[in-house]
């Protein structure tokens, strides 16, 4: 019989709706239960391509003996991470400090005033490597609850008051200046594997938030140095087996320090956020490699990741069916020799393995391999390969699909929106405009209520009950800033002005400027989480901070300015002690220290001129440009008021720091103004 869980909006959820645990969604009435039977709370935290999460659940959670025993001794919370990363930052704040470390699944022990005692991760069915079984882990805690309730409620109650003595030490309230950026880039400096491209050892995760600080500290300052580490890092990505070499996109992160092997699930944020970079990687450089990846993973984006209302799901599971009814991780992506024969031939499979660094003895397990492009020389026959690819990517089409997660996430979709609509304008393909369009649209129609407030999460056009946080209004709001600026569209504008407010009155500390990750008026946690280190996506409180500067400067906003100042404070505290922790707000520093720019294109829409001074626009790589593009003297964006054609001719102005240029119609002098 399916417990509480099938009704939820999570996929996630959904997973663990037939278990025979009597789970609870979290709610206040899991908490009145724990009160009124006396019973602790389990609370486990997940999300739907977790491969551990699912190991589990199979070996804990499927089996009825560990079902009955926690249905007697516990109420049990199963929480999406995703869709409540609130709850997850708060408990795995607690994790992090009572053990040194954290993950998922998370797993911990709670008061009926949700407040921790006991915590752990993922616990085996059998004591293994000095780990104790789950069952000895409930027995434990089962037994301390019984019999030592006040040594708990001690120990629940310093933990609470040692999180709350952990208030982020705001830093400098200046803004980070020259000093402090080149301080950041030795710290990367310092970090950099220069054998195999990136940050630090295994596993290695994408930098794509560094790579953007680099991108932009080098078309700010001329650093080479800083640009080498972007593109060697970017290309190292790129061949190696965490990108996938048939279809596009990148695996969630490598095993590995050489980028070998992946952790196969592949995120909607990852590939947004990557895809954004090879983007601006190739608006640097020209570099063709950088365009194949830009287009491939915002393909891939677009292919297998867009559901029937225009968003984009979270993510593809690590694991499917090997073909013999086990689930696998990375089952749908690895090759052998022999099955590369079977789909292509002994001569062309004998190409294959070259050209992808397929090997008899293997680079994953059971003598199978990851494709990856090892060879960075040789002449390969250009025709050949893309056939062989073509055939193989249709042969693993045959395959058992990796399961998906639908759900979508506000902040992720805006971190898509923002990406497509750039990849669509630097390569002339309107296709992936419309898709972000798409995407935005659904964010408005169901996402948004009437007073501009975002719900986190939706799934099948159902919108979810958790509401937005700050990544959420911050990384929409980006979307929909860049939305502005590729289309000319004023209401992307607007939209991002109602979001950007709630940040102003919702999240920000009206004495500090310093930002939360939930709204003043949001549920209460046992603390209030606030964060402004990077992780997997940009901090809320460095989007927020970008977001708001964009927004500034399109429209003269002096709040929002000042907003986006106060919150760069943290980046001249962090960012030469944790450079691979603040990149994104590194990357928006940069911006603030060149202006940022803005610039107004006039002239009609379909004049040939008009697009490519716009074009020119799009592509200058000055740090955090905003674009404006419309009719002369336009309503349509402020940054067009009072802007007309000069000899009847479409026309460009470039303004930063309050002094413009001289207007041109010249596209070589808009390029150059761009450039200084």
């Amino acid at each position: 019989m399916p417990n509480r869980l099938a009704h939820e909006t999570s996929p996630y959820l959904l997973q663990h709706a037939d278990n025979p645990v009597d789970w609870w969604p979290w709610s206040a009435e899991a908490f009145e239960e724990s009160r009124r039977s006396g019973k602790p709370v389990l609370l486990s935290v997940g999300y739907s391509s977790c491969h551990w999460c699912h190991v589990m659940a199979h070996e804990s959670f499927e089996d009825q003996q560990t079902a009955d025993y926690l249905n007697a001794h516990f109420v049990s919370v199963k929480v999406d991470r995703e869709e409540r990363p609130d709850v997850d930052a708060v408990y795995m704040e607690a994790v992090q400090a009572a053990t040194g470390q954290g993950g998922w699944p998370m797993t911990v022990f709670l008061t009926p005033d949700a407040e921790p005692f006991y915590f752990g991760t993922y616990f085996p069915p059998a004591p293994r490597q000095g780990s104790p079984s789950f069952r000895q882990v409930l027995e434990g805690v089962h037994s301390a609850w019984t019999d030592r309730r006040d040594e708990v409620a001690e120990v629940a109650e310093k933990i609470v008051r040692d999180l709350a003595g952990r208030e982020i030490a705001f830093g400098d309230t200046q803004v980070p200046g020259e000093e402090d950026l080149a301080g950041a880039l030795l710290g990367l400096t310092r970090d950099y594997d220069a054998s195999h491209g990136g940050f630090g050892g295994a596993p290695k995760f994408p930098p794509s938030m560094a790579i953007e600080f680099l991108l932009r500290h080098h078309a700010r300052t001329g650093s080479e140095g800083a640009l080498q580490m972007a593109a060697d890092t970017c290309e190292r990505m790129a061949r190696g087996g965490i990108y996938d070499q048939l279809g596009g996109g990148f695996a969630r992160y490598s095993v590995d320090r050489q980028w070998v092997v992946p952790h196969f699930e592949k995120m909607l944020y990852d590939n947004a956020l990557l895809c954004r970079v090879y983007a601006h990687l190739w608006r640097s450089t020209g570099s063709d490699l950088a365009r194949r990846v830009a287009l491939e993973t915002a393909d891939f984006m677009v292919r297998e990741l867009r559901t029937n209302e225009g968003g984009f799901a979270s993510a593809l599971d690590a694991d499917s069916d090997d073909g013999s009814g086990r689930h696998v991780e990375g089952a749908y992506y690895v090759w052998t020799p022999a099955q590369l024969r079977e789909v292509l031939g002994e001569q062309d499979a004998e190409l294959a393995a070259d050209y992808f660094g397929v090997t008899e003895e293997g680079t994953f397990e059971e003598g199978a391999s990851v494709l990856q492009l090892p060879q960075s020389e040789g002449v390969f026959d250009a025709e050949r390969i893309a056939s062989i690819r073509a055939r193989l990517l249709e042969a693993r089409g045959e395959r058992p699909a990796a399961g998906r997660d639908d759900k979508v996430v506000a902040a992720w979709n805006g971190l898509a929106v923002a990406a497509l609509a750039e990849t669509g304008a630097y390569f002339d393909r309107p296709d992936l405009i419309e898709a972000a369009l798409g995407a935005a649209d659904l964010l408005v129609r169901l996402h948004l209520d009437e007073h501009a407030r975002l719900a986190r999460t939706s799934k099948d056009g159902r919108v979810g009950a958790n509401a937005g946080v700050l990544e959420d209004y911050a990384d929409v709001s980006e979307g929909f800033l860049a939305l502005a600026s590729v289309t000319g569209e004023g209401v992307w504008l607007e939209f991002a002005g109602f979001l950007l407010d709630h940040v102003l009155v919702q999240f920000t500390d009206e004495e500090s400027g310093t930002l939360y990750d939930t709204a003043a008026d949001a549920e209460k946690l046992i603390r209030r989480p606030q964060d402004p280190t990077d992780n997997a996506t940009p901090s809320g409180w460095s989007a927020a901070a970008g977001a708001l500067l964009s927004y500034a400067a399109q429209t003269g906003a002096e709040p929002h300015r000042a907003a986006a100042e106060r919150a760069l404070g943290v980046v001249k505290a962090l960012g030469p002690r944790a450079p691979r922790f603040i990149g994104w707000g590194l990357a928006t520093a940069e911006a603030l220290l060149d202006g940022p720019r803005e610039v107004a294109v006039v002239g009609p829409a379909d004049d040939p001129a008009t697009k490519e001074l716009h074009r020119a626009a799009l592509l200058a790589t000055a740090p955090g440009a905003v674009v404006a593009m419309g009719a002369p003297d336009s309503d349509e964006l402020p940054l067009l008021a009072e802007r007309l054609l000069v000899s009847g001719e479409p026309t460009a102005y470039v303004c930063r720091n309050f002094t413009c240029d001289a207007p041109t119609t010249d596209v070589d002098r808009l390029r150059e103004a761009l450039k200084r």
